[in-house]
């Protein structure tokens, strides 16, 4: 195997006299340094956190002089740091540099440091994924070397890779490299957005496009979207006539409060949402209640479109919020799973998704992933637990070909020990306990001098939320004190002492995940069954009124179905193990059996 040798980087001042800085570089290193591409993070501390500017260059010397002397007279982010003491700057060589690696160097350095708590704002903001080159074998290696010498500098900006890891912010960071199904996929949008927006140039009646990205959970939806978002965004901001999105308006929308926190933490840092400007990452509601059919805006993308409403209720009084979105957009990218559609309000009438899919297909606006990306398991794992979902069956449970960690337990609190022992562990990273909907909660009041909570015989752990918003502020079993409601919940470290419901998992990933299944599933006649008359999710197992031909409204229940939808979530969640105990003890004694172990009870 070939040595791949140590980065060279140096620490240097960020200053007008940089050619005395570059006197420093050793006789050794000049060649590597001055002739070489290289990658360089200009940094500036202020009141605890970090603006940074990640650069790739083919001259070190050239490119700085040209930041200092003439970059502060048009960008205000240079500018900033001409005006600032103690600015820093890290300049990167190593041996194997040529310009594809440095610019995927770069590309993922602007990943961690943007996903970095420490780090307010990334200035440099480009996407530049590579494909395949010359030494691109090497890149994580290099990159794993380069991040670990940067460490020993800085270990404020640059922590631990697995603590970035397990952030929220990271893992729906547009500067993933994405796969070639993506990269496919990004293709059609963009041909079809701009096709769109050149023809509403120069036709102002120009009907507005819809684009259907169809996928299950952990098909990689919410990373291909943040980076076409971004990318527009970009192209968006380029000088007048550039291009055809020069000057567009893109918006990012997404009905999940914890999915919007993440979404505008990334906007934050990127420069996307400025104060004084609409946000241009918002909840539907919000958008549609702001704009109007006769000042069409030129781009939406919802997220989690599953999730939009097509019901009337307090907040909205629409009827369909995709329709309200197409009278106020050119062109509306939606990505979709109905497996995922949790509450009455969010049912789609067969007939009219069926026709929304048909008319896609025939514009070659529908586009499906199919890759799994979330679970990191052999195919074996990935049909037990679909075996389970789709077919309503319940199989052996699989040696798994890559190690992942299916586990069917005895008891809630056995279960909840090995969740905290992995979420404590650094190598393993952030797990939680999570459960089906069927324990009574509320999120506008509270038992009297207790805790909303899921109980199973003598065991309970307090839903979701429920420590963060209460007066109790002790933990037992949080290292963390830290109760920051601006985190999601599954990155919140309170949040390892709460069991997390669909509403505050959905659409995140965990290394580890625990599932309590509570009585609204069942196992009769060698089927899985669900039973809503055991859940405690109202907005799930009601009736749900359909307006009909002859104007007589029909009553229609989706509850089973929602409930299924409701365990895939779940039981999806988890990257690279997943944990189950069943309360019903029909579906607990065949688990158990299918582990090969026997029911005690």
């Amino acid at each position: 195997m070939e040595r791949i040798a140590e980065p060279i980087i140096y620490n240097l001042d960020y200053t007008e006299k940089m050619d005395n800085q570059y006197e420093i570089v050793e006789p050794n290193d000049e060649r590597v340094i001055f002739k070489f591409p290289t990658v360089y993070i200009v940094h500036h501390k202020k009141d605890s956190k970090y603006t940074v500017y990640v650069g790739e260059t083919t001259d070190i010397k050239k490119r700085t002089f040209q930041h200092l002397k003439v970059d502060i007279k048009s960008r205000e982010d240079w500018l900033n740091f001409s005006e600032e003491s103690d600015v820093r700057m890290f300049v990167i060589g190593h041996e194997m540099f040529n310009k594809s690696l440095t610019l995927d160097i770069e590309n993922k350095l602007m990943h961690y440091l943007s996903s970095t708590d420490t780090v307010s704002g990334v200035n440099n903001r480009r996407l530049n994924q590579q494909n395949e080159y010359y030494t691109s074998d090497n890149m994580e290696t290099i990159f794993s070397k380069i991040w670990r010498k940067l460490r020993s500098f800085e270990p404020d900006i640059f922590p631990t890779r697995k603590r970035i890891e397990d952030a929220a912010v990271f893992k729906a960071s547009p500067f993933h490299k994405l796969t070639q199904e993506q990269v496919n996929a990004k293709e059609q949008i963009m041909l079809r957005i701009v096709s769109n927006i050149a023809n509403s140039i120069s036709n102002n009646d120009v009907e507005s496009k819809l684009i259907m990205v169809n996928g299950e959970a952990g098909s990689g939806k919410t990373v291909l979207m943040s980076n076409l978002f971004y990318e527009l965004f970009q192209e968006s901001n380029l000088g007048k006539n550039e291009t055809v999105l020069s000057g567009i308006t893109p918006y990012l929308l997404v009905n999940h409060d914890q999915q919007l926190k993440v979404y505008k933490e990334i906007a934050k840092k990127l420069g996307i949402n400025k104060k004084g400007e609409e946000n241009l990452v918002q909840k539907p509601t919000s958008f549609i209640n702001n704009h109007s059919p006769e000042n069409k805006v030129d781009v939406v993308i919802v997220d989690e479109a599953h999730l939009l409403l097509t019901q009337g209720k307090q907040s909205y009084r629409g009827k369909n919020q995709l329709l309200d979105l197409l009278e106020r957009a050119k062109v509306v990218v939606i990505v979709f799973d109905e497996n995922q559609i949790l509450l009455t309000e969010q049912v789609w009438e067969s007939e009219y998704l069926d026709k929304l899919k048909h008319e896609c297909n025939l514009n070659q606006n529908y586009i499906e992933l199919k890759n799994q990306m979330r679970i990191h398991s052999g195919q074996e794992t990935v049909r037990w637990i679909r075996n389970i979902i789709d077919n309503n069956t319940i199989g052996d449970i699989p040696r798994d070909s890559k190690g992942y960690d299916l586990k069917i337990f005895n008891s809630p609190s056995e279960m909840e020990e090995e969740i905290v022992r992995r979420n404590d562990n650094e190598d393993m990273g952030l797990s939680r306990m999570v459960a089906t909907y069927d324990w009574e909660y509320s999120q506008n009041n509270t038992p009297e001098g207790e805790l909303w909570k899921v109980t199973v015989g003598d065991w309970s752990m307090p839903w979701n939320f429920e420590l963060l918003k209460s007066k109790y502020k002790k933990t037992k079993k949080s290292k963390k004190s830290i109760n920051d409601n601006s985190l999601a919940w599954a990155e919140n470290p309170k949040s390892i002492e709460e069991i997390g419901s669909t509403f505050s998992v959905q659409g995140f990933d965990l290394n580890y995940v625990g599932v309590i299944i509570g009585p609204s599933v069942s196992f009769k006649d060698g089927k899985v069954v669900f039973l809503p008359e055991n859940s405690k999710n109202k907005k799930a197992v009601r009736n749900r009124t359909f307006d009909s031909e002859n104007n007589k409204p029909k009553k229609q229940k989706f509850g089973e179905t929602l409930l299924k939808n409701e365990l895939n979530v779940l039981l999806t969640r988890g990257v690279k193990g997943l944990y189950i105990y069943a309360v019903d003890p029909d579906l607990q004694r065949e688990l158990l059996k299918r582990q090969g172990e026997k029911h005690n009870g």
